[in-house]
């Protein structure tokens, strides 16, 4: 019914339940879209003003959710993950802030049941349930849209994020704070070429105390 949505963003607000909700201007119309963490920060800094939201329309007996998306394929993978039986969207919400689309799609293709069982409330069963219904679509559906494992990278590899997640976890760090620090960090394109866990930690932890 609705692809997507170019307005003006109002406010981001975060619920009590710690969804993010952005209030988006469309011709004098306020649209109320439930969005990842991710993509609540990437529009903090956006200084354009008008943006495109793609949707999803959810509908139920007693409710009507509207859910926005950065891409048209991160809202695809969204729809491919609440088609696997027991994932509803919060739970498909958390997994793409957990890990972000392509190491998501990466994690899923690979079997990496240790890394999908990161997101709270996804555990072994649920992570391997994922991978089971979702991996030979994502196979396919991942080289239809690009992204390979050799495409550009915006992220540090699994083998990193797994190392960094789990020191920082064991530091008393949140989810929300690792995975603040990550997107951070992997704005910066010498990061992205570094292999070394111990300076990712290091910096990680040196932006973390900033605050």
């Amino acid at each position: 019914m609705l692809n997507f949505l170019i307005g003006e963003k109002i406010e981001i607000i975060k619920s009590i339940n710690n969804r993010f909700i952005l209030i988006l201007n469309v011709n004098n119309i306020g649209y109320e879209l439930q969005i990842c963490s991710r993509f609540a920060r990437q529009l903090e800094l956006e200084t354009t003003e008008n943006i495109k939201v793609f949707t999803h329309l959810q509908i139920k007996e007693d409710q009507q959710v509207l859910y926005g998306f950065f891409s048209a394929s991160e809202r695809d993978l969204f729809r491919q993950l609440i088609s696997v039986s027991g994932i509803g969207a919060q739970l498909a919400i958390a997994l793409l802030d957990t890990l972000g689309m392509e190491q998501l799609v990466q994690a899923i293709v690979t079997g990496n049941i240790r890394l999908l069982s990161k997101t709270p409330g996804v555990g072994q069963k649920t992570a391997e349930r994922i991978s089971l219904e979702l991996r030979t679509k994502l196979a396919q559906w991942r080289s239809i849209i690009g992204i390979t494992e050799h495409s550009s990278k915006t992220m540090p590899s699994l083998a990193i994020l797994e190392d960094l997640d789990m020191t920082l976890l064991a530091l008393g760090y949140t989810n929300d704070e690792i995975q603040q620090a990550i997107s951070v960090l992997s704005q910066d394109n010498l990061m992205l070429k570094n292999n070394n866990v111990e300076e990712w930690i290091r910096e990680a932890i040196a932006y973390l105390s900033q605050g």
